[in-house]
């Protein structure tokens, strides 16, 4: 009897590396820049999932306890796998370029947790958005990479778009909450960069693993400060964090090994929907008619865009 399940579970793993196997030929087929975007695509999915988390923790705990454990709950996953693999697999090449692009992430993120408790969950990925302005002048600046027009242009739009849904955020109690969290989007931009150079000579795993342990450092004394023992349905929550941090990190580092970061930047628009579905499921945050006209921009920007790289790739 103990033989039915095993050859089960066997005839399971085959159909298993069957269907990878299927899947991966035929991605392969596809243009880079399509991959790339569907990395992007992925990423956006996960990372929205983790603001879910993340505003839940920061709403019960203190939100530089949130950021610390949200962290160290990823490194505790990711540790069976660095033991199995062997250390040398995760070694940079530059561990002080490492500890910088954590440093910098460890501010931006102390900005976006301090305001994340008080800011609708539409509106925060819409202040957001602001970051591919940054990133695409950074990263024609820095790193070299091409400008072509319709990545400006549906940048722009996809900004106007915003600009259509924050604007009633922009005074009141909120306001000042608002201008935090815009302030954390060029630091974001800055880190964003700094991860695209380390793509051509670091993995993603190597990366995500480095940011982790630096991000975990760096913020444990501010999270030790007013320290709270959580409750068995907030290790739960920071459990869920951890995993789904590592693993929007790991799809968003595959789509920038994938393609160049300004033609991602227009696919992020596209999180406004998730959070839009979230914020409504969970905290009952109905959409206000700015967040519909400005999507409707964002989104036309976006379609628009990913059909140029398309047609550009092909």
């Amino acid at each position: 009897m103990a033989l039915e399940p095993t050859a089960m579970g066997r005839a399971r793993l085959r159909v298993q590396r069957l269907w990878r196997a299927h899947v991966t030929r035929r991605s392969r087929r596809w243009p880079l820049s399509v991959r790339g975007m569907l990395w992007a695509t992925l990423a956006g999915i996960t990372l929205c999932a983790l603001n879910v988390a993340s505003r839940v923790l920061s709403m019960n705990l203190d939100v530089y306890q949130a950021m610390c454990m949200r962290y160290i709950a990823s490194l505790a996953l990711i540790a069976p796998f660095l033991l199995r693999v062997g250390w040398a697999g995760f070694k940079p090449v530059s561990v002080r370029g490492q500890l910088l692009r954590g440093a910098v992430h460890t501010v931006a993120l102390s900005l976006w947790f301090t305001a994340l408790p008080h800011i609708a969950l539409a509106d925060m990925t819409a202040l957001s958005f602001t970051g591919p302005i940054f990133i695409m002048l950074g990263a024609a600046w820095f790193l070299g990479e091409p400008m072509r027009a319709h990545r400006w242009i549906a940048a722009l739009l996809g900004f106007a778009g915003v600009l259509v849904i924050v604007g009633p955020n922009l005074s009141g109690q909120a306001g000042w909450y608002t201008m935090v969290m815009l302030a954390s989007s060029p630091i974001f931009a800055i880190s964003v960069l700094i991860t695209k150079a380390m793509t051509r000579h670091d993995s993603p795993k190597v990366i995500v693993l480095w940011q982790t342990i630096s991000v975990s450092l760096f913020t444990l004394p501010l999270a030790l400060l007013n320290w709270r023992a959580p409750t068995a349905g907030q290790w739960l929550v920071i459990l869920c964090a951890g995993a789904l941090g590592t693993t929007g990190h790991y799809f968003m580092t595959r789509a920038f090994q994938a393609v160049d970061v300004s033609a991602l930047q227009s696919l992020r628009f596209l999180d406004l929907l998730w959070a839009s579905l979230w914020g409504w499921f969970l905290f009952s945050e109905v959409p206000l008619v700015t967040t519909v006209l400005g999507a409707l921009v964002i989104l036309g920007a976006t379609v628009w865009a990913a059909r140029r790289e398309a047609r550009l790739a092909g």
